[in-house]
This record gives structure tokens, C-alpha cells and sequence, in this order.
């Protein structure tokens, strides 16, 4: 059991290395890979951790499940909300809007009208921002640029644009099938539908620039 255990700490040790090494060289000094160790952690995900420094969090349990080719393209898509800078952050909205309805309730009391429309308007600007960071909509056009992007880097790796397109394909279609929650499945599907049209056009462009080449 114990030679069991070493040789999967290995193993892990092993893969968070393999995906350190798919970093672009300019985010190796700022960027970690680690091992997730919440309960229950997304696949994978990335999150500021410190003052220029990312931490991409990567659930080796689930990760097991994809083969390495989608392990590449779904890691290149967290890379690419790293360099579309839309990566989660710590944010003080939470802080900000519990200040500002304490202090709106705490300025009812002593009735101070400039206090009180001072929390008030803590409270709207906080919620905005809130809303805005959960945005369905914001957060689905976020995933779809990160797509791309893992496309252009699979490219700069050295896979051939079809490869790319079908590594991160066949990564959705896995997670759709593997994903209990409704929500969650459909943004793959979502995910899914978007890359298709994108690969659709880029055979097409491919096709066309074939077609226009000259012949020597």
C-alpha cells in the first residue's frame, strides 16, 4: 500500500512538472501548477494568489480521466484566460457591500442622511461589481476567447491546427459526458457548438489559401 502511494505521489509530481513545462516561456517565472486540495475542486482552474503570481489548480483525480492530448488543450485554456487577463481575483466587492449595508442599517438608526446615502452608494457600486463578475453571459465570452487562444497555443507547441481543434473537441465531449451538473454541462455544450463553427471556418480559410497558392 505504502510503495502504492509513493509510486501515485510520483506519478502526480511527474504530471504537475509535464504541465509546468507547457507554459510559454515568459509565465514560468510568475505561474504555478499545483495540485488542487479543496473538496470537490473544478477539473481545473486558475486564480491570483499573490501580487503577479497565478496559481493554475489542476484536480489529479479528474485529470486521469482525459487523455494527454486533452489534458494539453484543456490546460492551454486556462493559460489563455491568464494571458487574456480574466482570470479570478480576490476581489473586495464582498467586504465592500456587507461595510456598506452595515453602515446604510447603522445610519437608519442614527439617521444621518450623508452617512447613509455614503453606504448606500457602497452598496450599489459593490453589488455591480459582483454582478458583473458572475455574469453568465460575461463569463461564457471569456471561456470562448480562452478556447482560442488554447488553439493558437497548441499551434505554437507544435500541433497542427486540425490536432488542435480535435484535442480540445473530444476534451468537451468527455467532460459533457462525465458532468453530472446541468449548468455546467451545457457551457461545454455551448463551448462545443462555438469551437465547431471556429474549426469550420478555419478549414475553410485553410482551403481557400490552398486554392490561391501559386504554382511553381
Amino acid at each position: 500500500m505504502t510503495s502504492y502511494a509513493a509510486a501515485s505521489a510520483r506519478a502526480e509530481m511527474s504530471e504537475l512538472r509535464r504541465l509546468k513545462s507547457l507554459l510559454p516561456p515568459e509565465l514560468q517565472s510568475w505561474v504555478m501548477v499545483e495540485a488542487a486540495t479543496d473538496v470537490n475542486p473544478p477539473l481545473i482552474r486558475c486564480e491570483e494568489i499573490g501580487r503577479d503570481e497565478i496559481e493554475i489548480q489542476v484536480d489529479l483525480a479528474k485529470w486521469d480521466n482525459l487523455a494527454i492530448d486533452q489534458r494539453n488543450l484543456m490546460f492551454w485554456h486556462e493559460v489563455g484566460r491568464i494571458q487574456n487577463d480574466t482570470i479570478p481575483r480576490e476581489g473586495w466587492e464582498m467586504a465592500a457591500l456587507a461595510i456598506g449595508l452595515g453602515g446604510a442599517v447603522g445610519e437608519l438608526w442614527v439617521q444621518d442622511g450623508l452617512l447613509l446615502l455614503l453606504a448606500l452608494a457602497l452598496c450599489g457600486v459593490s453589488g455591480f461589481r459582483l454582478w458583473q463578475k458572475n455574469n453568465g453571459e460575461k463569463r461564457l465570452a471569456e471561456s470562448l476567447e480562452a478556447d482560442e487562444k488554447a488553439i493558437a497555443l497548441a499551434t505554437r507547441f507544435g500541433y497542427t491546427l486540425p490536432n488542435a481543434y480535435k484535442s480540445l473537441g473530444s476534451a468537451l465531449k468527455t467532460l459533457i459526458e462525465q458532468t453530472p451538473n446541468r449548468r455546467a454541462r451545457k457551457q461545454y455544450e455551448t463551448r462545443l457548438q462555438a469551437l465547431r463553427r471556429s474549426a469550420s471556418k478555419a478549414k475553410a480559410k485553410m482551403e481557400q489559401d490552398k486554392e490561391n497558392r501559386p504554382v511553381i
